[in-house]
């Protein structure tokens, strides 16, 4: 039925993973229109159930990936290119760390570039620090550099490794089932498969959905500051539908004349307002401060990276940092797929570096100049953002009500909000492109009307979670998130699993180093005494095991042979054979033949054959 229902509606894709998303997806907005208030208590009541229970497997699961992250980059495995072995890097250094730049430089920070540290500052996370003092702007950067750095990072570097691998490397399908094919096999085609990628597909929606609607409240607030109309839920409907009308040129567009011409205007535009803040502001403050933030933010890593209120419970953490890390991992399979297409021919070494450091990079320069510009006017200027972002809980309007501060208040805004649109727009645009290329699993030509679904799609929940969700503005969307964010976590460590089962079988297990054998070494009065069959005392040595007074050898140095190749003389049998067999590899059924010598006899030339190859070796 699902095919002939596929058929005539002239799509291209798998129908199960496509209509199984879709049905899950069209059930929440019903259920959350029809079934508002019920729907609201059970979704919050399982959040905060999570949040209390299972806080610590999400803060921990991060530093968990980070870790693995580290130790494949630093691993022999660090050399395996995420390509052909003999395949150059498709784009330059600098194009690669152009679109990582890209790729960093999103939504995320013009929401929070001074609502987080502003919040942090006039409530900050540790007890015993006076709010609004220079001990809370401290804590305030390490906090924020925390949430927007390394770690949030890791939860887009480890799917977008895995994607690199599965998909370059394995020539596997762009789908998130493709990644556990180690594990599965050939059943990431069938039920468990699918189902892995309806889940995929679905909380990419949901996390997408979260980022527009803290992007409609951003506008909405910019729109009230700038031109006096009220933030409402009417005009968080209309942005939404502005956004998702915008989005849907650019998917009509294209790649090359939609996201590409936007993501190039976007960047010139940020590194603009950028360079302004920093000009306008306290330039030498603010560049102090980003060195000496940063220089603390490491020094406290370690402890941060494991840090779970344990003492404190004030519930900071789980409306922060877990908050945070559940909606990141849940689009993290669209952010990895984007990362992941352009890194072919990297070596994952280069690959975990790069993607780990450019974007955390530029995220501590941003976050450095907004954070210290912010600190500035509340601690030394006129004040009013911490009234205005913790006092009033303002976050949407914390960057327009900052920009009052610097010259040419009204063009800078507008250009900011025109800013956080387009990133929105190129949001909405990518994600329905990416979403479909995971429902669809292939990257070729596909109709037009499917990428349309998954961006209107996008937009319908967004205006659900914000709007019809019986819950009022983040708290809807932190609620919300914090559940679909929960089977990502669980799926990060089977990705984990996977990727390195995956290189152990295509890059080899090293057997284990072998070395001489020695005698065992006594003093030379013992070894005297150990000659005479029965010493002073009547004990009896029947030791087998040869002693001697200087150090000697029993055998020669091993020599090293290939562990892809064994010997002519003795063909691979069972688990004590090649190495394929030991990593579960499919046997490739080698066999020896010998080549004759000149004279007729045999010589020991041999030649390797196998049951897979269509000719004959040895003639």
């Amino acid at each position: 039925m699902l095919n002939k229902l596929h058929d005539a509606l002239r799509l291209r894709t798998s129908p199960p993973i496509f209509f199984g998303s879709a049905l899950v997806i069209i059930l929440f907005v019903i259920a959350t229109i029809v079934f508002t208030d019920a729907l609201a208590a059970g979704t919050s009541a399982a959040s905060d159930w999570l949040m209390t229970n299972l806080g610590w497997f999400y803060i921990s699961g991060v530093s968990v990936f980070l870790l693995f992250l580290i130790y494949m980059a630093v691993s022999r495995f660090g050399r395996v290119k995420l390509g052909p072995d003999d395949e150059a890097p498709e784009h330059s250094r600098g194009s690669w760390f152009a679109m990582l730049f890209a790729a960093g430089i999103g939504s995320i920070l013009m929401f929070w570039g001074v609502a987080e540290p502003v919040s942090h500052l006039g409530d900050p996370p540790r007890e015993g620090v006076e709010p609004n003092s220079v001990a809370a702007a401290k804590d305030a950067m390490t906090f924020t550099y925390y949430h927007f750095t390394l770690h949030t990072w890791t939860i887009f570097t480890l799917p977008a490794l895995c994607f690199a691998y599965f998909i370059h490397k394995r020539n596997l399908p762009p789908r998130v089932s493709s990644i556990f094919q180690p594990i599965l096999g050939e059943r990431i085609h069938g039920k468990i498969g699918k189902a892995i990628d309806i889940i995929s597909i679905v909380g990419t929606v949901f996390g997408v959905a979260v980022s527009i609607g803290l992007g409609a409240l951003q506008i909405n607030g910019g729109l009230a500051q700038l031109f006096g109309i009220p933030e409402s839920a009417l005009w968080q409907l209309i942005v939404i539908g502005v956004v998702s009308g915008a989005a849907l040129i650019s998917v009509a567009l294209g790649l090359d004349r939609g996201i590409k011409v936007l993501s190039n205007f976007n960047i010139v535009m940020a590194v603009g307002l950028l360079i302004f803040i920093a000009i306008a502001g306290p330039t030498l403050f603010m560049f102090n401060g980003v060195f000496q933030s940063f220089g603390q933010y490491i020094q406290e890593l370690p402890q941060l990276a494991f840090w779970n209120e344990a003492f404190q419970n004030t519930g900071w953490q789980n409306s922060w940092t877990v908050f945070y890390w559940a909606w990141t991992i849940s689009w993290s399979p669209f952010v990895g797929i984007f990362i992941a297409r352009i890194s072919r021919g990297r070596t994952i070494r280069q690959f975990v570096s790069g993607v780990l450091a450019i974007p955390a990079g530029f995220s501590v320069i941003w976050f450095g100049i907004f954070g210290y510009a912010s600190f500035d006017i509340e601690l030394n200027g006129e004040g009013g953002l911490v009234e205005r972002v913790v006092g009033e809980g303002d976050i949407p309007g914390a960057l327009f009500a900052f920009l009052e501060f610097f010259p040419l208040t009204f063009v800078v805004s507008l250009i900011a909000m025109i800013l956080v649109i387009i990133f929105f727009v190129t949001s909405v645009d990518s994600a329905a492109l990416v979403t479909d290329t995971m429902a669809n699993g292939h990257e070729d030509f596909n109709p037009l009307a499917q990428r349309i679904f998954w961006a209107v799609a996008i937009g319908v929940v967004t205006a659900t979670l914000l709007v019809f969700s019986g819950a009022g503005g983040l708290e809807a969307l932190q609620t919300t998130i914090i559940l679909v964010g929960l089977p990502f976590f669980v799926m990060g460590y089977f990705q984990m699993y996977a990727l390195h089962r995956a290189l152990r079988e295509d890059g080899g297990e090293l057997p284990p180093v072998r070395t001489r054998r020695w005698k065992k070494v006594l003093p030379p009065e013992e070894v005297e005494r150990r000659t005479d069959d029965e010493d002073d005392y009547g004990h009896e040595y029947d030791d087998e095991e040869e002693v001697v007074v200087e150090p000697q050898a029993e055998d020669p140095v091993p020599q090293f042979r290939d562990p892809y190749v064994p010997p002519p003389s003795r063909p691979a049998r069972g688990r004590n054979g090649t190495l394929s067999s030991r990593t579960g590899s499919r046997k490739l059924g080698y066999s020896y033949q010998t080549r004759p010598g000149s004279n007729g006899n045999a010589t020991g030339a041999t030649t390797r054959t196998s049951d897979d190859d269509s000719g004959s070796s040895g003639n």
